[in-house]
């Protein structure tokens, strides 16, 4: 019974706060949003709790029959049912429990936006669609929750829609993930048609016993599916959305392009993981994605200028993580990290959000400086957000990513190669983080306006949770040997250099110390090192190459948008408008040579009637 209720609490405070917004004031709003959060919350340890004494450590709720779906000779039925295992546990106490701390964050943030109610409204909404993702017990289900996440995350997006880039943003998220839709819904229409199910256990176990490892279904339905998980998870080559979906609220930043949506894919592959192992060469390819991803976005972070950008380029370098986890089949690593990922990267984007409501909405990293002085709690909180993307020893981003580095190196699906490409990762995570922390907390007060303090009380309780989150999730590893028992990788431990796990622990410290003295001057006070420094990234072409994120939004323009646009031009009038248009002209046409005959003269009628059978009479003749 809790199971069905548990996207039913955020659905109702939707569903009120659209209907009654006007008639609600904010402490109204803030307690229908939040208070449905909470409700999740400790639905969600509640369930979480049951599920250790539940038989075959699985709970189930059936809510009614939605459809059948005809495969031949028999008709499958498509439940609106979920179902909660180790795996779907994890994402609804993530889901719900970050949720409720960024909902209580946004209520104090937002408290003075004009359509703060809408806001609210779409945050429950977006919650809604997710939990239905993850506790999907079909595939049509789960994409019903797919396809909703993508539209709430257009619409928080977009929210404020009287800027034409928040506008843009939006509709680039939009059009990006919905080629990866598309990749996915194929993918689920094979995945039917070969095994006549959509129901996630019976695919999984008819795959297992009908295909072998290689089976060419299997290595088509997987890499489709994969491109649904590279556009919601913006991984390449659809990754280019995730930095301009920036333009939206902070708080969307923490729960959607942080926390939960961009977690989507890692979700979708995990789930689907004993399809994957019958095609080693897509699980290949989803690591080498990964690996790919982690460095381009890397890459990307060490130039931004934008607080918000370096974060999304994080989110798309910690996904990364994942995805190389999943492809090398560690899939209880990948989770994991999926876990500690949402505490510390939702602490840092809210309180970089906290930071830019200090500096008047400021979010330029070369116009602040002097922070950790004027802002000593946000800044504190910042600290532990970073030192946990860089996976500092004790850290939970440590006990994560390290779960990862470590089975890389064995395992036949990923290698020594890919470990190369995740130890680079670390350094480059060090790095960046470093540089972001020097240029914005240390150094001299760039900025002249007075410093706007907030005295919330809700922004500190969701902040300092997450900061404890953050330190001690590393120790919350989660149980999921039981989940992924029958699909486990061929990872032969014992076989790996014993110097591996010594270089991996001693990666992030060599950043920091290159960064101290790469990046000294910014410590300073002398503002033209800033000035320059800025100028250079925009006028140098390496920098410049990174700060666009190594190109691929000029390349898409250049191979897909400047074509359309061309070929849109060129059918201005639109060829086939026109066709549809001279039918109509056609009808037109008959119907004037009807009204001119039918004009109520005997003699008009008994000629035509004259004539036709003249006609008639001649036709007949010849």
């Amino acid at each position: 019974m809790l199971l069905s209720l548990l996207p039913f609490y955020p659905l109702i405070s939707f569903l009120l706060i659209i209907f009654f917004k006007k008639q609600l004031s904010w402490l109204q709003t803030s307690v229908l949003s939040v208070g449905a959060m909470l409700l999740c919350t400790i639905t969600s340890l509640v369930l979480l709790n049951a599920l250790n004494s539940a038989p075959d450590g699985v709970i189930t709720s059936h809510l009614w029959r939605w459809f059948s779906l005809n495969n031949g000779d028999s008709f499958a039925s498509v439940n609106f049912a979920f179902y909660l295992d180790a795996l779907s546990a994890v994402m609804i106490c993530v889901v719900s429990g970050v949720g409720f701390l960024i909902h209580l964050f946004a209520a104090a943030y937002m408290k003075n936006d004009e359509n703060f109610g809408r806001f609210m409204a779409y945050m429950n909404l977006f919650i809604v669609a997710m939990l239905i993702l993850v506790l999907a017990d079909n595939l049509v289900l789960l994409y019903l929750g797919w396809e909703g996440v993508g539209l709430c995350s257009f619409l928080l997006i977009g929210f404020w829609y009287q800027e034409k880039a928040n506008v843009l943003a939006a509709r680039k998220a939009f059009i990006v993930t919905r080629i990866g839709d598309t990749s996915m819904a194929i993918g689920l229409f094979m995945l039917f048609n070969s095994l006549g199910s959509v129901n996630i256990l019976e695919v999984s176990d008819l795959a297992t016993a009908q295909w072998q490892i290689g089976n060419n279904d299997a290595y088509w339905i997987c890499l489709l599916l994969l491109g649904g998980a590279v556009g919601k998870s913006a991984q390449l080559p659809l990754q280019t959305w995730l930095p301009d979906a920036m333009a939206g609220p902070t708080p969307v930043s923490a729960l959607i392009h942080a926390a939960t949506m961009v977690t989507a894919g890692v979700y979708l592959i995990a789930r689907m993981n004993a399809l994957f192992i019958l095609s080693p060469e897509v699980m290949n390819y989803v690591a080498w994605v990964g690996a790919s991803t982690l460095l381009l976005a890397g890459a990307a972070s060490l130039v931004q200028s934008d607080i918000k950008r370096v974060l999304a380029y994080s989110t798309m370098s910690q996904i990364g993580y994942m995805m190389l986890a999943l492809g090398a089949g560690a899939w209880s690593a990948g989770i994991f990290h999926l876990m500690t990922h949402a505490f510390f990267k939702a602490l840092l984007f809210l309180t970089a959000g906290a930071v830019i409501y200090a500096l008047h909405h400021q979010q330029n990293i070369f116009k602040m400086g002097g922070v950790l002085k004027r802002l000593p709690f946000e800044s504190g909180l910042f600290i532990i957000g970073l030192i946990c993307l860089m996976a500092l020893p004790g850290t939970s981003g440590f006990f994560s990513k390290e779960a990862i580095i470590a089975q890389l190196w064995s395992s036949p699906t990923a290698g020594q190669a890919l470990w190369w490409c995740a130890i680079l990762g670390a350094l480059l995570t060090s790095i960046y983080s470093c540089r972001l922390f020097f240029i914005a907390f240390l150094g001299k007060e760039r900025f002249s306006h007075q410093v706007e303090n907030s005295s919330s009380k809700l922004l500190k309780i969701a902040l300092l949770t997450l900061a404890c989150l953050s330190l001690v999730g590393g120790f919350m590893a989660p149980e999921l040997g039981q989940v992924f028992a029958l699909n486990s990788s061929d990872i032969i431990p014992g076989k790996d250099p014993s110097w591996l796990h010594t270089v991996a622990i001693a990666t992030p410290f060599i950043g920091i110390g290159f960064s101290w003295f790469y990046f000294k001057a910014y410590r300073g006070t002398d503002l033209q090192v800033f000035t320059k420094a800025e100028k250079n990234s925009s006028d140098n072409p390496v920098s410049s190459f990174c700060l666009s994120g190594l190109g691929f939004d000029r390349l898409y323009s250049i191979l897909l948008i400047k074509p359309f646009v061309f070929i849109a031009r060129l059918n201005r009038r639109d060829v086939v408008d026109q066709t549809l248009m001279s039918v109509t002209w056609y009808v037109g046409l008959w119907r004037d040579v009807l009204v001119f005959s039918q004009n109520g003269f005997i003699r008009w009628y008994a000629a035509a009637f004259a004539l036709g059978l003249v006609f008639f009479i001649g036709g007949w003749i010849l």
